[in-house]
């Protein structure tokens, strides 16, 4: 089961309660960077999606993009199966999204990984295929690779690859490399 905070809870359980699903307006008591951190978590969890909002209709919005526009904060079906919500099959599109917004699909909450994509010729492409290797790669290796620093490259390894992109590495020791990271 997934662990939400009760503030997380809140946000869902408003926007569940709305034909819109939008998740605005936040509780009074979330304001500022708070509001930021709990917003940016549950976006990256899958549980909220930024939408064009249309301020002509009264939407609220979240924040402005900057070009005279502003989005809005809408459950998704993850977030509505993340408070034991089960989402309907007749999923209508709320009231602002489009086909060309539409960023992220919402994923059933589910220990199994979403589907990544990885654009090729980035550097996070480049390391993926290092550890790839049978041989593995080690952190100079990487380092050498990318031009990074070694606290980058660790960085990559543990956050964007293993706790972001859900990857299973493995590290050993070897002697003459160091550690060395493989993808299992």
């Amino acid at each position: 089961m997934i662990k939400l905070s009760d503030t997380q809870l809140v946000i869902l359980s408003a926007a569940a309660q709305r034909e819109d699903r939008i998740a605005l307006p936040l509780p009074e008591s979330l304001r500022g960077g708070a509001a930021a951190k709990v917003v940016g978590t549950m976006l990256a969890k899958g549980f909220l999606e930024e939408i064009d909002a249309h301020m002509r209709k009264g939407e609220p919005v979240w924040r402005e993009t900057g070009d005279g526009h502003g989005v809005t904060l809408v459950a998704t079906d993850a977030g509505l199966a993340a408070i034991g919500i089960e989402p309907e099959n007749t999923n209508p599109e709320p009231s602002g999204a489009n086909e060309a917004q539409s960023s992220a699909p919402a994923t059933e909450a589910t220990d199994q990984p979403k589907p990544v994509t990885i654009r090729a010729g980035t550097k996070q492409a480049q390391v993926i295929a290092l550890l790839q290797r049978p041989e593995g790669a080690s952190v100079a290796e990487i380092v050498e690779a990318t031009s990074w620093q070694p606290h980058t490259a660790r960085g990559m390894i543990s956050g964007a690859l293993k706790k972001k992109l859900g990857l299973q590495i493995t590290s050993a020791a070897e002697e003459g490399r160091g550690t060395v990271h493989r993808i299992g």
